[in-house]
């Protein structure tokens, strides 16, 4: 139900229809926008014909669901089924063309109403092992955009939930196949908001990989098709193996993070 964090779930994420659009969310680059659909729910849309493309609805899938199935506060995640005329009625012409953009599926997430900006605040703490867990699992998915200037967490109900996702498996977008990056050096993810309040990363290793090893099939599974290009079996085995080896060789990116040499 909405406002609540995604069940357990089956292979594929749920579906639900468009039928309102209520006002743009213009604190992202992409423009999000927030959508009521058919089943009485209010969603965060982000569009497949934004500038950063279905790859960036891919990285969302692929790293809230992981990050869901292995207990880490996420708002659920479900395809929303946008058609073009749901924009005809929105004044903003960059709005009308980003909707028109972006027949079929899209992703949404939950709205969480009322919530706040996440701060991190010397006063009230912040549980470190929960925090090595939100570091190791951003680094694992390659995540760079969880840095103080934008931590992409917010406070709702007592509890900080991960949002924003876009960002990670950045390299999907270059040249070089995802799975050949996985042992990439990747500096910025010390600017990490939660790495300096942070407990022992390789203990947050050992009590999330054989979670993250199981739901990396499931979360794959749940990505459409059409936003995996021309060849949806190969781009989805691209995105597994890089996993599998980014978990086989944790231990790099924990000393990258936890080292004293920058």
């Amino acid at each position: 139900m909405p406002g609540s964090t995604a069940p357990e779930l089956e292979t594929g994420l749920r579906r639900v229809k468009a039928i309102r659009y209520v006002t743009p969310l213009r604190e992202g680059g992409s423009l999000p926008g927030l959508v009521e659909g058919d089943d009485d729910g209010t969603w965060v849309v982000k569009f497949r014909g934004a500038g950063q493309g279905a790859g960036a609805l891919v990285a969302e899938v692929v790293a809230g669901e992981i990050a869901s199935r292995v207990g880490l506060p996420v708002p659920e995640l479900v395809t929303v089924d946008v058609a073009p005329e749901l924009g005809h009625a929105e004044p903003d012409p960059e709005i009308q063309e980003l909707i028109e953009a972006s027949p079929g599926l899209n992703l949404g997430m939950d709205f969480l109403p009322g919530s706040l900006p996440f701060t991190l605040s010397p006063e009230e703490g912040f549980d470190p092992g929960l925090a090595a867990e939100i570091v190791f699992f951003d680094a694992l998915v390659t995540n760079i955009d969880r840095t103080p200037r934008n931590p992409n967490l917010l406070t709702w109900h007592g509890r900080t939930w991960l949002i924003d996702h876009g960002a990670a498996f950045y390299r999907q977008h270059g040249a070089t196949p995802l799975a050949e990056t996985a042992t990439s050096p990747t500096p910025v993810l010390r600017e990490h908001v939660l790495l300096p309040v942070a407990g022992p990363l390789a203990e947050a290793g050992e009590r999330l990989t054989a979670g993250i090893e199981s739901a990396i099939d499931p979360a794959l599974e749940g990505v459409p098709d059409e936003w995996l290009g021309e060849d949806p079996a190969a781009r989805r085995e691209d995105f597994r193996l890089f996993l599998q080896r980014r978990l086989a060789g944790q231990a790099g990116f924990i000393s990258e993070l936890e080292g004293d040499d920058g």
